[in-house]
């Protein structure tokens, strides 16, 4: 297998949950033991919605480091950093704003929607604009050839291949490479209301919920409404939410019997949901126990050691594209 630079980063903006673990980090699991990975808590991003309240950023980063070693993550085999710790990543964004056409940015469907749907948060600054142009130092800057998305961002690594593109055109080289989309098989992970998990919406069952509060949200799940009593036959395949995840918590084997069972009105919805928070509590047990161990050593030293290797290769980086703008002054 070749290997591969690989970047991916995660905004801190509050605790992380199952669909976190299942769509993302487990996938970066995955890279880590086969690339060379770069993850990074991508704080500087989150100031684009969260201007008015920075104070809670730091908490949330973390709480977010904290959560990706407790999940597996490892800063022996993963670059783990903050992004503000590594100013140049700010550098190159400011050099890549000014060869960057307003237009690419406006037409950016994320910025569109967003805009329209968080009526109560002024979005119309030049930083949530122009994020994707730090989006891209963010990939460039470390000259990462791969990038985990799923199909809804493609569009935004196509602009980050565009600005590596029109960089190399301007200056007459191939500098920057244009790196391609990682695309990941992501499996659905509905809350228990039916819609996408999300903690907006109050329906995620989050990796730091005690035992308690994570039985009751998985008995929560929507089940087949057209299912009012256990001797009713149930059709979880297509009418159960809870399904979704079984799907994921269960082998093979034990999926077949659910459904075979469900259909013949042999296994009530209550005793199948007991079974899925067992499964779902189990696999949790190791990361709140691991996060018990990581939590008694210095997390901000653990961080460190990522930032030092992020900041020696941003910095090469920066020197080399300072020599090719003739701004590598000597005072």
């Amino acid at each position: 297998m070749k290997r591969f630079r690989i970047l991916s980063g995660m905004r801190p903006t509050g605790p992380l949950h199952l669909g976190h673990l299942h769509g993302v980090l487990k996938n970066w699991l995955s890279f880590q033991e086969n690339h060379e990975c770069f993850y990074f808590v991508a704080d500087w991003h989150a100031l684009t919605t969260e201007y008015d309240s920075p104070q809670k950023l730091r908490g949330f980063v973390k709480e977010l480091f904290l959560e990706w070693l407790s999940v597996g993550l490892s800063p022996e085999k993963s670059v783990i950093f903050l992004q503000s710790a590594v100013k140049e990543h700010a550098e190159l964004s400011l050099i890549f704003s000014m060869i960057t056409p307003v237009a690419w940015l406006e037409r950016n469907p994320t910025y569109k929607d967003m805009v329209q749907n968080l009526q109560n948060k002024d979005l119309t600054t030049y930083g949530f604009l122009g994020y994707p142009v730090l989006q891209a130092a963010d990939i460039l800057i470390y000259k990462a050839e791969k990038v985990p998305v799923g199909l809804d961002q493609v569009p935004h690594l196509e602009l980050t291949r565009e600005i590596a593109r029109r960089f190399n055109y301007l200056y007459g080289t191939e500098f920057f490479p244009e790196p391609e989309a990682l695309l990941s098989e992501v499996p659905k992970i509905p809350g228990t209301d039916g819609r996408k998990m999300s903690k907006s919406y109050g329906n995620a069952i989050f990796l730091n919920d005690p035992p308690e509060v994570v039985k009751k949200k998985v008995l929560s799940y929507v089940t087949d409404i057209h299912r009012p009593r256990k001797s009713d036959p149930g059709d979880p395949e297509n009418r159960c939410v809870a399904y979704n995840l079984i799907k994921i918590y269960f082998s093979e084997e034990e999926r077949q019997e659910v459904v075979e069972d469900c259909k013949k009105a042999k296994l009530g919805c209550v005793e199948c949901k007991q079974r899925l928070a067992s499964k779902v509590i189990e696999e949790l047990t190791e990361i709140w126990e691991r996060r018990f161990e990581i939590e008694k050593a210095n997390w901000e030293e653990l961080l460190q050691v990522g930032i030092e290797k992020a900041r020696s290769i941003a910095k090469k980086t920066m020197e080399e594209v300072n020599e090719l703008l003739g701004f590598s002054y000597k005072f």
